[in-house]
């Protein structure tokens, strides 16, 4: 018999959920979740950690990766502004999930899929150079120096991350975190990066396609300064 692969220990992200949902948030996630299923990710439902056939999810359209969506204001934005690209959103936050569904009723977007848990179960689970463009929006910091093993842009993160992405893509990230900063563009290089900014506008200014997040106008409100890095997989 074959041994199954065994599933690591992982946590980059916090809280899983916050105050109570709304009736009408319950609501999405009992009619809408399991129909927006990118198919068999997590551990339970695939532990031989069978690739899945993302050609026939998007119908042969490019593939972009959200990791960590938030209230998913973003990810709604970027799939109403590209319906010819399949975007799946990645968040073990169910409160955000929630939040994401009923943003994708409203805007009426067929060209999503949602994976409500941790983007590297997604990962390890996506074929390889598969991935047009990924987003790490305003990702948890883990301020405390004990904790920075946690952040996402770290090897144990950003390797899978590259073996998901076609040479070319492109990798965005913003943070309003000085240090988050400088551990991405030290270790997103190491990972198979380069890093696209010429000139200082390239991260101090937001891309053409941009939506400010709630995480961005709450840093902002805060005067923290946002940053947008943009590499590109070798």
């Amino acid at each position: 018999m074959t041994d199954m692969p065994q599933r690591p220990r992982r946590n980059f992200y916090g809280r899983l959920k916050g105050k109570t949902l709304k009736k009408s948030q319950r609501g999405y996630l009992d009619a809408d979740l399991a129909g927006l299923s990118p198919g068999a990710v997590s551990w339970e439902e695939n532990p031989e950690r069978r690739p899945l056939d993302v050609a026939a999810l998007f119908s042969g359209r490019p593939l972009w990766l959200e990791i960590g969506f938030g209230g998913g204001e973003h990810m709604v934005h970027q799939a109403q502004q590209n319906p010819d690209r399949g975007i799946i959103g990645a968040e073990p936050y169910i409160n955000g999930v929630a939040m994401l569904l009923g943003k994708i009723r409203r805007a009426g977007v067929d060209n999503v899929a949602v994976y409500p848990g941790d983007a590297r179960d997604l990962m390890d689970v996506l074929p390889e150079a598969s991935v047009a463009r990924a987003f790490l929006l305003y990702p948890d910091p883990w301020p405390k120096t004990r904790h920075h093993r946690r952040r996402f842009v770290t090897a144990e993160h950003l390797e899978p991350l590259a073996r998901a992405m076609k040479p070319g893509a492109i990798f965005r990230v913003a943070t309003d975190i000085g240090d988050y900063v400088r551990q991405t563009l030290e270790e997103v290089p190491r990972c198979g990066f380069d890093w696209l900014a010429e000139r200082p506008s390239d991260w101090q200014k937001p891309w053409d396609d941009w939506i400010p997040t709630r995480y961005e106008q709450k840093a902002i409100r805060e005067e923290r300064t946002p940053h947008y890095l943009t590499f590109r997989r070798h």
